[in-house]
C-alpha cells in the first residue's frame, strides 16, 4: 500500500488506521485498558491523548482557509510526504520531546470501569469521524498553502498536520505494543 497523498487517501488512512486501532484496543480485558503500563500512561490514556490532540487538529479544521492563513501564515516550502512527516516526528522524539498540553490530566478511579471505557472509545470515535469528515471541505491547494502550528515541529502545512497524525496515531499503538511486551 503507498502513503497517502490527497486529502481523501489521507482521510481513508486515517479512518482505516482508526478501525484497526479499534480492534487492538478491543483486545484488553476493561482492567487492562484503564491500568497504566508501569510508568507509562495506560491505553486509555494514550486514547485520550490522541483524542485530545485530534480535536485540536479538528479546530484548524472548521476555520476556512483564508482565516488559517491570516492566522498562521501560508507555506513557505511545499509539503513533505507521509514518510518524512514520520521521520521528522521520530527524530523530534528522540530528543526528549513530550506531550505537554495534549498529555492526558489524571483521572479518578470510575466507579463504572466499563462505561470509561465506553465514553473514551465513543469521544474517540466522534473525534476522528469529525476530522475526517474537515478533510473533504479543503481544496488539495489549501492543504498545502496553509499551516498550522504544532507544539513539537513548529507551523507545517495543514496537509502535513494530517499525515502527521496519522504517524502519531500508529505511534501510539505500537508504544503500547511495545511496553506491553516489555512487561513480559
Amino acid at each position: 500500500m503507498t502513503d497517502p497523498t490527497s486529502g481523501a487517501e489521507i482521510a481513508a488512512a486515517l479512518r482505516t488506521l482508526h478501525r484497526e486501532s479499534v480492534e487492538y484496543w478491543r483486545s484488553f480485558d476493561t482492567a487492562t485498558f484503564l491500568a497504566p503500563i508501569g510508568e507509562a500512561w495506560s491505553p486509555a490514556d494514550n486514547v485520550r491523548h490522541l483524542t485530545k490532540s485530534i480535536r485540536a487538529v479538528t479546530t484548524g479544521l472548521k476555520l476556512p482557509s483564508i482565516a488559517v492563513r491570516l492566522l498562521y501564515g501560508g507555506a513557505t516550502a511545499p509539503s513533505r510526504d507521509y514518510a518524512t512527516m514520520r521521520d521528522t516526528y521520530r527524530a523530534r522524539l528522540a530528543k526528549g520531546a513530550d506531550a505537554g498540553k495534549y498529555a492526558p490530566g489524571p483521572r479518578p478511579t470510575p466507579t463504572d470501569p466499563d462505561a470509561e471505557r465506553e465514553r473514551v472509545m465513543r469521544y474517540h470515535a466522534a473525534a476522528v469521524e469529525e476530522m475526517c469528515g474537515r478533510i473533504g471541505r479543503w481544496s488539495e491547494r489549501a492543504l498545502d498553502r496553509c499551516r498550522l502550528p504544532h507544539p513539537l515541529l513548529g507551523r507545517i502545512t495543514v496537509r502535513e498536520m494530517l499525515l502527521f497524525t496519522r504517524c502519531h496515531n500508529q505511534h501510539h499503538v505500537e508504544n503500547v505494543k511495545r511496553r506491553l511486551a516489555a512487561q513480559t
